[in-house]
């Protein structure tokens, strides 16, 4: 677990505890937690994250220790984000006062503070590249077949597509006829792309990672956190793509609150997806 939280000071440069502390404080209700006692159980539904103020708590997978979270870090983001069961117990260690704010209420805040949703987007792009590089290090099995290669839902529905393609007249979708070289692994980050139409095929050195079709994402990692490309794209099909570039993105984080969750959300899935693998 140490090694994919970027919730830590020391290990992050991306993670301002303070930004953290003050979104949690505006949007949540203050909890003081008795030592033994649990914020959530494994295998639970998701409707809660936290953010430790004071003291210190466990992480435990399957009966075994995973992780002590301290001041500061945030812990429960991860089933809230992708709505699936807690992947762990969270169990007071010592006396804690956290700060707990509901699925809900998150979707509301992130348009007060679209700073939080630019840092948690940053801290789940760093936390994927680490799980990507350790997949591709243990990777001894032989690639998949196209049936079994992991497709993206669609990230943005037909009402947000529309939004954007309004938003932005002077940069219309773009046609890329099969087989054509969107980007490559390694190269700068310029724009995101969305999926219109077709299907996009996403490769780690040769290897196809991810499908993505209409409604998709892709190339948003290095427009966050403006490091290389992580992954070549190629177009699967025909297919129709808008690209968006880094003012237009940092423009639509903050005034369209549906885009920053939509994209949490994707990221959230796609780092799940892969820790799986």
């Amino acid at each position: 677990m140490n090694e994919f939280d970027f919730t830590r000071s020391a290990q992050s440069e991306v993670y301002n505890a303070n930004v953290a502390r003050l979104f949690f404080h505006a949007n949540g209700k203050t909890r003081n937690i008795d030592a033994g006692s649990q914020l959530f159980a494994e295998k639970a539904a998701g409707s809660s994250m936290f953010f430790v103020a004071s003291g210190e708590v466990a992480l435990i997978r399957g009966g075994k220790p995973l992780d002590v979270l301290k001041a500061g870090e945030i812990v429960g983001e991860m089933s809230v984000l992708t709505g699936v069961p807690r992947s762990a117990t969270a169990t007071a260690k010592t006396a804690c006062e956290v700060i707990e704010l509901d699925g809900r209420t998150f979707s509301g805040a992130i348009q007060k503070t679209p700073e939080f949703a630019l840092m948690l987007l940053a801290i789940l792009i760093k936390r994927l590249r680490l799980a990507l590089a350790m997949q591709m290090l243990g990777k001894g099995q032989a690639p998949g077949t196209i049936e079994t290669i992991p497709t993206s839902g669609a990230v943005f529905d037909e009402a947000l597509l529309k939004d954007l393609t309004a938003n932005f007249p002077a940069r219309p979708p773009v046609f890329q006829q099969k087989n054509t070289v969107i980007m490559r692994e390694g190269e700068a980050g310029i724009f995101m792309y969305v999926v219109m139409d077709g299907v996009v095929r996403i490769t780690v050195k040769d290897t196809i990672v991810e499908l993505v079709k209409a409604g998709g994402v892709f190339g948003e990692m290095a427009l966050v956190d403006q490091s290389k490309r992580a992954a070549s794209a190629a177009a699967g099909s025909d297919c129709n793509l808008m690209s968006i570039n880094r003012n237009d993105f940092l423009t639509l984080i903050k005034t369209n609150p549906v885009f920053g969750l939509a994209l949490l959300r994707a990221l959230a899935n796609r780092l799940r997806n892969t820790g799986r693998k």
